[in-house]
């Protein structure tokens, strides 16, 4: 039995603490320790690479939590107390993200995603409109935590369900698949050996999203089974 002081207990701190500091030491070991980026590329390059994969990450966990104890899994109270933060967390890592890469985004330093005549590939707007969109979305199932929905219109009810966030998923991921594919066919030029970052989020996000389907399709059977 769940205690009321175990229902206000969050691991929300520990949880975005941990993420940073796995993602962003992940990107130093990629691509400054066993990779060619120099250490003055650090701040906003590598940073950035670090800032996004935890914004990934956190939202999976959001995303895959409470699905997961559906399944079975047991997962601490502490841990399904900490979406909330979670998902707050991971909306202003991809906000600084996008700030970040805008101003990173030149035929310079991104030269994958441009024609030499310096206009964007197709996969660099296809890219470009997935994370665009997903960040928008992400945006609009943010204000969920702000709005109260009893009170709610139903054009409003729809932009405060969990629709807009799954929607952010997916696009999030055909952001990722489109923005370095290549790369995760070609285990050859990964710097030491390591998957890249955009690779180690798409994982994330398809086994999140796989638990969240398989977490809801047990709820609803076992709804039809009740009613029966």
């Amino acid at each position: 039995m769940i205690n009321q002081s175990d229902e206000r207990q969050s691991s929300a701190g520990l949880i975005i603490t941990v993420t940073l500091i796995f993602s962003i030491g992940y990107a130093i070991l990629r691509y400054h320790v066993v990779g060619p980026v120099p250490w003055k590329d650090f701040f906003f390059f590598i940073l950035n690479k670090g800032i996004s994969l935890s914004a990934f990450i956190l939202l999976a966990f959001n995303f895959s939590l409470r699905p997961l104890k559906n399944l079975g899994v047991e997962i601490p109270q502490n841990w399904l107390n900490a979406r909330k933060m979670l998902g707050l967390s991971a909306f202003l890592l991809v906000f600084i993200h996008v700030l970040m890469s805008l101003l990173l985004f030149s035929p310079v330093i991104y030269e994958k995603f441009f024609k030499e005549n310096e206009t964007l590939t197709l996969l660099a707007r296809v890219s470009m409109l997935g994370g665009i969109l997903a960040f928008i979305f992400l945006w609009d199932y943010s204000l969920s935590f702000y709005i109260n929905s009893k009170e709610a219109n139903v054009f409003t009810q729809s932009l405060i369900s969990r629709k807009p966030f799954s929607l952010a998923f997916i696009l999030g991921m055909i952001h990722l698949l489109f923005l370095d594919y290549k790369t995760w066919i070609t285990p050859s030029g990964w710097h030491g050996g390591l998957p890249p970052i955009s690779l180690i989020a798409m994982i994330f996000f398809v086994s999140s999203y796989t638990i969240n389907l398989l977490g809801s399709s047990k709820i609803i059977g076992s709804t039809e089974i009740h009613r029966r």
